[in-house]
């Protein structure tokens, strides 16, 4: 098979294709068939080595991947062979990849395999931070930042399913259209010069209950501060940059809350909770209640483009790796 792999973590340029043998298929795992395989900044920094988890050596980048069931290992069960899945894994730059069995879940029909690949992670970190961290109420009003991206873009749908007033804050009038069109029912700049007044006049002179921050760039502490009474703040990543800090006075003077979204460790010590939340979602896509927006596709052999793309901040959705045809 071939699969995508670097020796260092140096740049995006030691990547190369190369040749490998099939992954061993072991009791309690699946060996799986890519079909796409998703592409997120989380990713690239991880294939760089900037992530707060630095992988082993060498390393195939790619950990949520769309896929046909090719062989299930001894103690799987409820999963045959050609079943469509969405999974976790480590190396979804491959032709074939190995799967916890616990890992592997059946999409419906309906359901794209580009589509599913933001599921495990940017749907379930969308529905966790939501629901979980913020205790989102129906009617409350939702700023989500980052709003055209991957994770902005499903916590915008994850926000209305829960009968939220969704404000997408995103940096240009393209991005802005794009989240509204996954969902959003108003659209915001993202420029910090004024953004408090703007953000005020679309809460009709207050401000939003909840802020859904993947970015926390130059506009962490505006919208902090943006946030009415008891507001909550989720701090779910860090593609602005570098890392803000906030004064320990402003959640005082505002009643409001600080609170950290981290899926990783969640699906690590709550695994229970996260495979339920992940078939309330798969149910929710069943019935059209929620639709993943397809962000960029690009070939299994432009994979450097793909993780410089991500790691760009231009994308729309989740980035895709088409890796074979449907």
């Amino acid at each position: 098979m071939r699969r995508v792999e670097a020796a260092s973590l140096d740049s995006i340029a030691e990547y190369r294709m190369v040749d490998a043998p099939l992954p061993a298929l072991e009791p309690g795992t699946v060996l799986l068939r890519v079909a796409a395989c998703g592409v997120g900044y989380v990713d690239s920094l991880v294939s760089l080595g900037r992530y707060q988890v630095k992988p082993p050596l060498p390393h195939v980048p790619g950990k949520e991947v769309g896929a046909w069931v090719d062989a299930v290992g001894e103690g799987v069960e409820g999963l045959s062979v050609g079943d469509r899945v969405v999974a976790q894994v480590d190396g979804g730059f491959a032709e074939f990849a190995i799967a916890s069995g616990a890992a592997v879940t059946k999409i419906p029909d309906r359901l794209g395999f580009a589509q599913a690949t933001g599921l495990r992670t940017n749907y379930i970190t969308a529905l966790h931070g939501l629901r979980d961290r913020a205790r989102l109420l129906p009617g409350e009003t939702l700023l989500v930042t980052g709003a055209a991206g991957g994770v902005g873009s499903a916590a915008v749908q994850v926000g209305k399913r829960l009968g939220a007033r969704v404000i997408a804050a995103a940096s240009t009038p393209a991005k802005r259209d794009f989240a509204q069109r996954a969902g959003a029912d108003l659209g915001i700049d993202s420029a910090v010069e004024g953004f408090r007044e703007r953000i005020r006049e679309l809460c009709g002179g207050k401000g939003p209950d909840v802020v859904f921050d993947p970015v926390c760039g130059p506009l962490f502490e505006p919208a902090f501060r943006s946030l009415t009474w008891r507001g909550r703040h989720l701090v779910v990543g860090f593609a602005g940059g570098p890392i803000p800090a906030l004064r320990a006075n402003l959640p005082l003077l505002k009643g409001a809350a600080l609170v950290g979204v981290d899926v990783r460790q969640f699906l690590l010590f709550e695994a229970e909770a996260g495979a339920a939340h992940l078939a309330e979602l798969l149910d929710w896509m069943a019935d059209g209640s929620i639709e993943p927006p397809l962000g960029r596709e690009f070939a299994f052999g432009e994979f450097a483009a793909a993780l410089e793309f991500a790691l760009s901040g231009q994308g729309l959705g989740k980035t895709i790796l088409r890796v074979a045809a449907e």
